[in-house]
């Protein structure tokens, strides 16, 4: 073991311990995969993060992402965190306003633009969801058919079943069967619309429920949120730029920036703030 230098970030907030808290090992340099695990799993965060040199010459830095449960391809908070993380150690862009960050899931592009980082959310596979699975977890989370505007399957990188439902009070009184989606094996998000926000207010509500890889319900989720954005803009349910609201009902307060921009590419932006800067022994 060594000591490494180590920050834990707060995404999508500029409040901290109001969004989603990330590990980061700024030198995974020499770590396997079975000790990275550990740490993810004794950090007890939804993502702990790992940065290495890159093997991609296009790229500023790799990244490999860990929940207590796996490693993932792609994660948004993980993207900003670490992102944030590595600039505020003294990292250099090669390319100025623009961060390139090598993840198992390909190059992904970050950009800088004061107060935020936003990433360009990966490319979105859609799907159907099956009759019999939207019927059991509508049933996990107490939802009946009322309740639910339209449902598909994302895959941005991370598999989840998304769902459109009727209100954002439908979304907050939501108490879901955590065991039940976790034996269906299947994460979950679920949004509403606010009909008429005032400016610069959320314009969707969202919650992310991800028992199957260990976090019950995810305080703030940029892989979620980009491919919702994806979806709902496509089909006409979103504006083409908005802010998303999600933590409320786990005493967060995070806040997610989209916009589509002139090339149909979807940013997923937010603040990061870096709550504890020092070094860990791994």
């Amino acid at each position: 073991m060594r000591e490494r230098p180590f920050k834990q970030v707060d995404v999508f907030t500029e409040t901290p311990y109001r969004g989603n808290p990330l590990a980061v090992v700024l030198d995974g340099s020499g770590l396997d995969d079975a000790a990275m695990q550990r740490f993810a799993r004794w950090t007890n965060l939804s993502e702990t993060t790992f940065l290495l040199p890159p093997t991609q010459a296009e790229a500023d830095y790799r990244v490999r992402i860990f929940t207590p449960g796996g490693e993932l391809p792609f994660a948004g908070h993980p993207t900003l965190g670490s992102c944030h993380a590595w600039l505020e150690a003294g990292g250099a862009p090669r390319s100025a306003g623009v961060v390139v960050q090598e993840c198992k899931v390909g190059l992904v592009r970050i950009r800088r633009a004061a107060p935020r980082l936003a990433f360009a959310a990966p490319p979105l596979k859609l799907g159907a969801a099956s009759p019999g699975l939207l019927a059991k977890v509508a049933d996990a989370l107490g939802l009946g058919q009322q309740h639910i505007v339209a449902a598909q399957m994302l895959d941005n990188g991370p598999v989840w079943l998304g769902l459109l439902l009727d209100s954002p009070q439908t979304v907050l009184r939501l108490q879901p069967d955590h065991g039940t989606l976790k034996a269906l094996g299947q994460k979950v998000g679920v949004s509403a619309r606010y009909p008429n926000p005032d400016a610069g207010a959320p314009s969707l509500e969202v919650r992310a429920f991800a028992a199957p890889i260990g976090i019950e319900e995810d305080p703030v989720t940029g892989s979620l949120n980009a491919s919702l954005a994806h979806w709902l803009i496509a089909q006409g349910h979103m504006p083409a730029a908005y802010v998303a609201a999600q933590g409320g009902c786990i005493e967060r307060s995070g806040r997610v920036h989209i916009e589509q921009d002139a090339s149909q590419q979807i940013w997923v932006g937010g603040e990061s703030v870096t709550c504890i800067d020092g070094q860990v022994r791994l």
